[in-house]
């Protein structure tokens, strides 16, 4: 926590105010890197990741993986790998000490061209998952720095972002909990695979898709598939699409459309149906949500 500059907070808490209140992500002006700020701890709200890796500069948060939560706090990193439909809280802020952090998307591409380049010797195996977190070093708070630099930039950001990212690509692949990054960066592997069949998914969350196809693309047999997506994502291709519907249903619900409508809109051919997936995910009915809404 030394190694974080309390000018670098104070700079981030006040751009991040211009983007409003609350604490969703809101742009830097430097490509790829965002910022959030928040003033109060949240309940479990849902949301999407897009591999990414979050430094928190003060307070503390937690994403749910799996039957856990996965949390990070002031001084340290998480580190998502694949794009995943989860939820998240923060857990400590407060009006004099709010919630601060910064965002960098991940590129495989990018992660792919390191890998490349470095001798195997050089990316320490270990327990691979997709969201994993750990002290952040003086280097990742370094880079990270040095992108928000860029902000107001832009002849200077023409030539250096891409250096900068490719940076933080190297510094978070050889991360001590970065073994899922070190896994997607190898083509072939399982966890290269299953991304492909995530952002086929992600592309066509609202149209009827089978296991089937969707190994077919990741080029494993139906069973295998099956078990590596569920060791990446925490749950199947299809309730991953079911996911993907009902995130998309909860964003479009304080509309002015009817719950039918939406659940039309996200997929559902049963607006019966939606509504009791929608209370299994959600805990309270589509209805609920848009009476909150009004209420508000």
């Amino acid at each position: 926590m030394d190694h974080i500059a309390p000018d670098l907070i104070a700079r981030c808490a006040a751009l991040a105010l211009q983007n409003g209140p609350d604490s969703r992500p809101g742009p830097t002006g430097v490509e790829g890197l965002s910022v959030v700020r928040a003033q109060s701890p949240q309940a479990m709200l849902p949301t999407i990741y897009q591999p990414m890796i979050c430094l928190v500069l003060q307070g503390a948060k937690e994403i749910r993986h799996r039957s856990s939560a996965v949390g990070f706090a002031a001084g340290e990193t998480a580190i998502v790998s694949h794009e995943l439909v989860t939820s998240a809280r923060i857990t400590t802020a407060s009006g004099a000490l709010p919630y601060v952090a910064l965002a960098a998307t991940i590129d495989p591409e990018i992660l792919r061209s390191i890998q490349a380049e470095l001798p195997p010797e050089a990316l320490q195996a270990a327990r691979s998952e997709a969201v994993a977190s750990g002290a952040a070093g003086r280097g990742v708070v370094d880079v990270m720095t040095r992108l928000l630099d860029l902000a107001g930039r832009p002849h200077e950001a023409r030539i250096l972002l891409p250096l900068i990212r490719r940076e933080l690509h190297l510094r978070a692949l050889m991360s001590p909990h970065g073994g899922m990054l070190r896994e997607l960066s190898v083509p072939g592997s399982p966890a290269s695979r299953i991304a492909r069949a995530v952002a086929h998914i992600r592309a066509n969350w609202n149209t009827p898709l089978r296991t089937q196809d969707l190994a077919e693309l990741a080029g494993m047999s139906p069973s295998s598939f099956h078990e590596h997506f569920r060791a990446v994502t925490a749950t199947s291709p299809i309730q991953y699409q079911k996911a993907l519907r009902l995130h998309a249903a909860y964003q479009q619900l304080p509309g002015d459309h009817s719950v039918s409508a939406v659940a039309f809109a996200v997929g559902y051919e049963s607006p019966t149906q939606f509504a009791r997936d929608y209370r299994r995910a959600y805990g309270a009915t589509p209805r609920d949500r848009m009476a909150a809404k009004i209420s508000g």
